[in-house]
């Protein structure tokens, strides 16, 4: 009996700690998405102020 309170007592820490794993992940994530969101609109308001000029890195070759 008292091994498998050892054990139920290890399996509570482990959730426990993955918890607090995921919740971190959560708010790192969202933070992420904020980032990404305002990269996109800063990258779209820059492509509409260039009057759409082509982007040197997307352009080919002249030999194509």
């Amino acid at each position: 009996m008292e091994k498998l309170e050892e054990q139920i007592a290890h399996l509570t820490r482990a959730v426990d700690d993955l918890s607090d794993i995921v919740a971190r992940q959560e708010g790192e994530i969202v933070t992420l998405n904020r980032r990404v969101h305002m990269l996109m609109q800063r990258e779209g308001e820059r492509e509409a102020s260039s009057g759409g000029a082509v982007v040197l890195g997307d352009e080919k070759p002249p030999h194509y």
